[in-house]
This record gives C-alpha cells, sequence and structure tokens, in this order.
C-alpha cells in the first residue's frame, strides 16, 4: 500500500502538468481509498510530497475531477495538523470560487473541505471570512431551504455544517452570521426538514452556538423557533435527542418574549409530563433529565407575562403541579417548587392569594425538614419564596401568626452566606409591626449573631443585610430594651459605620435608628458613640457636599439629639460645627435649611 501511494503521488505530480483527466481520477481515486484506509498517515505523506499546493490548479469549476480533488482535501482536513498547510497551500480562494458552481456533487465536497478547514482553526476561519465563503452558503441555505429532495437535505446537512464550524465558540463570526440572517433561514429549515434526522441534528447544534450570543435572541423571538422546538420535542423519545432540544431551549428561554412563545407553545405540559415520568426512577439520565426539566420550567416563571400566565390566578393546572413537588422526597423536585413559589410571588396579588392559601404552611415544612444536614439550595430557595412573600403589607401580620419567624432564626447557625442573607431578607421583610420587632430585638441570639454578621466583609450581602436588620429593629419597636440589648452586643459600632454606606438609603436608617438610641438610651449608648467617633462622622457628613439632603438633615437631628451627653457634646464643641451648620442655612432644600436654624440656635444656646 504504501509503495502504491508513493507511485500515486509521483504520478499526481506529473499528470497535474500533463491535465489527462482519465489518469487524474485514476490518482485521486487511489488518493481517497488510501485515506479511507489510514488518514493520518497518507495525509502526512500528501504533506511531505507538496501535493497540496497541487491541489489549487486542480480545483477548477469545468472538470470532471474538481469533485473528487474536494473530497482528498475534505478527507485531508479532518487531521488537525493539515488544516493550516491547507490555507497556506492557497487552497481556501479556489474552494470559495467553487460553492457557485451548478454541480451538486461538486458543492457538497466543496462544503465539506471548507467545513473541515475550518473546524476547531482559527487560520480555517479567517480565510474563509475574507474569502467571503460565508455570505454565499447562507445564500445557498436560503434558496434551497424550501426544497424537499433527498440530495439536496444531504446539502443543507454539509452546508449547516460548514457554517457552524466556522463560527463555533467566535462571538464576532456568529455576529456575522446573525447579520446575514441566518436565524429565520435554519428556522425554516427545520420546520420543513424536520423528519430528516442528520439535517434536524445539525440545525439545533448550530441553534444551540448561536443562542448564547444576546444579539441573537430578538432575531429568534421574531420567529416560530419556539413552536418549532416544541413540536420537535413533542416527538422525541431518546433521552440524547431531547437533550440537545434542551441545550437549545435554555439559553432562548432567557428571553422573555420567547419564554412566553415557549409557554404559548406547550412546552410546560410537555415538561410537566417529563417530571411526571422520571420523579420515581433512580437512573441516572432520567435524574439529569428531571432536573433539566424541572429548571427550564423555573427559569421560564422568571419572565412577567409567561408567569402571570401559568399562575392562572392561583387556579392553573401548572401552580397547582408545581405546589405538589414541594412536599415531595426528591430534593431536585422541593428545589424546582419553593424556586417556583418564588417566581410567582413577584406581585402583590399573587402573593396575598398565595398567602391566604397556605403556601407559607408548605414552605415551612418544607425548611423543617432542612434543618439538620439539609439541602443548602433548597433552604436558600425556600427563604427566597418565604421573603418574596412577606413583601406586602397585609401578609405580614399573617405569616408572623402563622410562626415563619420561628421556623427562619431555626438557620441562624448556618454557615452558608447565600442562606444567611436569604434569612435576614425574611426577618427584615417581616419586622414593619412593633411587636415583632420588640420580640427578635430581644432575642439575645440573634442579636449577637447579627453583630457579628455585620463583620462579614468577604460577603458584602449578608453584611448589609445584618445592618439593615439591626438598624430596623430600633425603628420599628422604638423600644429602650431592644436599644439596651443591641448595645450590650456590640452593635452601636456597626451602626455607626453604616451611617457612612454609599448608599442612601442605608445611611438614612443608620442615622434614624441613631437618633432614637440618643432619644431613649443615650446613657447606655454614650460611650460606644463616642469610641465609634459618631460626632467626627457626623461632621464629615455635614461638611461633605455630595451628602443627600436627608442625610444632612437626619445628621443634624442626631447632633442636636447628642448634646444631652457631656463627653459628645464637648467633641461637637471641638469640631466647630457650628461653622459647617450656618452654612446649610441657605440650603435648597427647605427643610435641611430650616433644620440647620434650629440647629445652629441650639449650638449658640448652648455655648
Amino acid at each position: 500500500m504504501a509503495d502504491n501511494l508513493s507511485e500515486t503521488l509521483k504520478k499526481l505530480k506529473i499528470t497535474t502538468f500533463d491535465q489527462t483527466e482519465d489518469s487524474l481520477e485514476g490518482c485521486l481515486d487511489c488518493l481517497l481509498q488510501a485515506l479511507a484506509q489510514n488518514n493520518m498517515e497518507t495525509s502526512e505523506k500528501i504533506q511531505g510530497g507538496g501535493i497540496l499546493q497541487l491541489f489549487a490548479s486542480l480545483l477548477i469549476p469545468q472538470s470532471t475531477c474538481t469533485a473528487r480533488v474536494a473530497n482528498v482535501i475534505a478527507e485531508v482536513a479532518k487531521n488537525e495538523f493539515m488544516r493550516t498547510p491547507c490555507v497556506d497551500a492557497g487552497l481556501i480562494s479556489p474552494l470559495v470560487h467553487l460553492l457557485s458552481s451548478k454541480d451538486q456533487e461538486v458543492l457538497l465536497q466543496t462544503g465539506r473541505a471548507l467545513g473541515n478547514i475550518c473546524y476547531d482553526s482559527h487560520e480555517g476561519r479567517s480565510a474563509v471570512d475574507q474569502a467571503g465563503g460565508a455570505q454565499i452558503v447562507v445564500d445557498h441555505l436560503k434558496s434551497l431551504c424550501s426544497v424537499a429532495d433527498p440530495a439536496n437535505e444531504k446539502l443543507l446537512t454539509v452546508f449547516c455544517g460548514m457554517l457552524m464550524n466556522y463560527s463555533n465558540e467566535n462571538d464576532s463570526l456568529q455576529a456575522q452570521l446573525i447579520n446575514m440572517g441566518v436565524i429565520p433561514t435554519l428556522v425554516k429549515l427545520l420546520g420543513i426538514h424536520y423528519q430528516n434526522t442528520a439535517l434536524t441534528e445539525m440545525c439545533l447544534v448550530a441553534f444551540g452556538n448561536l443562542a448564547e450570543l444576546e444579539s441573537s435572541k430578538e432575531q429568534f423571538a421574531s420567529t416560530n423557533i419556539a413552536e418549532e422546538l416544541v413540536k420537535l420535542f413533542k416527538k422525541q423519545m431518546e433521552h440524547d435527542k431531547r437533550e440537545m432540544i434542551f441545550e437549545v431551549l435554555a439559553p432562548l428561554a432567557e428571553n422573555d418574549s420567547i419564554k412566553l412563545q415557549l409557554v404559548e407553545a406547550g412546552l410546560v405540559e410537555c415538561l410537566l409530563e417529563i417530571v411526571q415520568q422520571k420523579m420515581e426512577s433512580e437512573k441516572e439520565d432520567d435524574i439529569a433529565e428531571l432536573k433539566t426539566a424541572s429548571d427550564l420550567m423555573v427559569l421560564l416563571l422568571l419572565g412577567d407575562e409567561s408567569m402571570q400566565k401559568l399562575f392562572e390566578g392561583g387556579k392553573g393546572n401548572v401552580f397547582q403541579r408545581v405546589l405538589s413537588w414541594i412536599p415531595s422526597n426528591n430534593q431536585q423536585l422541593q428545589l424546582a417548587g419553593a424556586l417556583a413559589i418564588a417566581n410567582f410571588a413577584r406581585n402583590d396579588g399573587n402573593c396575598i392569594h398565595m398567602v391566604d392559601h397556605g403556601i407559607v404552611e408548605k414552605l415551612m415544612s418544607l425548611l423543617d425538614r432542612h434543618v439538620e444536614d439539609g439541602n443548602v439550595t433548597v433552604q436558600h430557595a425556600a427563604l427566597s419564596a418565604l421573603r418574596n412573600l412577606a413583601i406586602p403589607v397585609v401578609n405580614k401580620a399573617k405569616m408572623l401568626s402563622a410562626g415563619v419567624t420561628g421556623t427562619v432564626l431555626k438557620f441562624l447557625k448556618s454557615e452558608m452566606p447565600p442562606v444567611q442573607f436569604k434569612l435576614l431578607g425574611t426577618l427584615r421583610m417581616l419586622i414593619d409591626a412593633q411587636e415583632a420587632a420588640q420580640q427578635l430585638g430581644q432575642n439575645v441570639k440573634l442579636v449577637e449573631r447579627l453583630v457579628e454578621w455585620c463583620d462579614a466583609k468577604d460577603h458584602a450581602g449578608v453584611m448589609g443585610e445584618s445592618n439593615r436588620l439591626l438598624s430596623a429593629l430600633i425603628r420599628h419597636s422604638k423600644s429602650k430594651d431592644v436599644i439596651k440589648t443591641i448595645v450590650q452586643s456590640g452593635g452601636i459600632k456597626h451602626l455607626v459605620t453604616m451611617a457612612t454606606s454609599e448608599h442612601v438609603i442605608m445611611q438614612n436608617e443608620a442615622l434614624v435608628a441613631l437618633a432614637l438610641i440618643t432619644a431613649l438610651e443615650l446613657g447606655t449608648a454614650e460611650k460606644d458613640l463616642e469610641s465609634a467617633k459618631l460626632v467626627q462622622i457626623l461632621h464629615r457628613l455635614l461638611a461633605d457636599e455630595r451628602s443627600a439632603p436627608e442625610i444632612k438633615y437626619n445628621s443634624m437631628v442626631l447632633i442636636c439629639a447628642v448634646m444631652g451627653s457631656e463627653s459628645l457634646y464637648k467633641e461637637i464643641q471641638d469640631l466647630a460645627f457650628i461653622d459647617v451648620v450656618s452654612k446649610l442655612r441657605s440650603h435648597e432644600n427647605k427643610s435641611v435649611a430650616q433644620q440647620a436654624s434650629l440647629t445652629e440656635q441650639r449650638l449658640t444656646v448652648e455655648s
């Protein structure tokens, strides 16, 4: 075989110059046979023998050998080490030129050759890009996609594969194809040729690549992709085939318009059916498919319109089915059920309905099952749902009387920041009522944990929520006992630091809480306020032109309040507050200007 190959390569060099087509065909057939037997070794010899350079002159439209030459190039380019040499040998330009051929076999082998050269090859893709190959292939797809003919479908499959290899994991080339209008064409292809497995799979892989690009979503949304994918999904029984469709659905479902289209096309019913079929199975593939289906279900609920359509006033079949997942023994379904409730709980009407229909008790029961060594993602999801349900004012008292705080406090010992964050958010939503704030504010374990988390510098969310909850306990309880608990637990310094936050809302919450502390328990908090450098911070806030009007106003209220402390008042005198305050009398905000006059009077009288 090796001797035959060497002979063929020699003969090919001679024949190329003679241009005798019969002997050329024989040489090419021999090469194809050798490539079929040992592709790598034959390719190395073709490269070593300088044959690649000869192929460029043989790629001529009118020759009967052209398809065979393109076929040899396609086979050779299956090897990674041969792709750049194919580019260097100048094969791209003549191959792209052949894309204008009317011969089906030439087009087929040319598409294969270009597709293989582009596979995972920057040089190959750049050369095809410069030669304008992609546009010609896209134009072919547009003109051929409506013709239902088996030979045509093979060519369409090759062209789809070529574009996929050309643009795979390359954002700029994918964007180029999108601008060429490839998406509507591929969707049309899928609709017409859905019975052709190879072509369908090629379309799905192409969709999967393009759907990752944000700019593709609007184009996809303007087609009937949702309808076509759901139609295809319903026909698929095999796990692998459904998985391919899932891989396209997931990135597409990130777009709100497409979410709604998928819901209207009946995808949710398909997903619920999969969950029903797989929920008891212990097979690895079934467990994976159950997860994918339930995750996708949750994703569809992230769109406002799609979520509301599925909620159906709390009476919808989908909503009821999702509810049934929460008490199940399958942790993936528990998680998906809790996340779905959190997504349904995105407007007051839904939240009020759910609280009135016992959803809170279901979530509390779920959390109780995950207190000891529980599933962190389930804890996080259930707490998220409770937090959202607690937003409407009318729900707070109902949730408190249901015992939500007791359930939530069981997770105080959690060391997982995501759980800590949601726990804090849920409690903060619930304590608008004075009684609840008083009760929680005197819970020493809770306050001590909050003070500890106020130092969680690695977790800004937990740190911020802890500070806000500490402040809220004081603001809503207006209780001396709560203030004493917070002072004894070392919380004052954190509230003073919170007054310097970059978020105005947090600054304001801190200043209001500090004003209540100084009004109700100045003697108890005096030393801590002093060591936290409260007076210096207030001076800085008043002097800073960037401070919001409400921050300046509340800082002056606080200055007046701390004058009742001898040591703090001395600090106020030392810092010459009167200079800063007098400037604020002409502030454009009337409330600030009035408070500045009052504060200046107090400072003048006291001095």
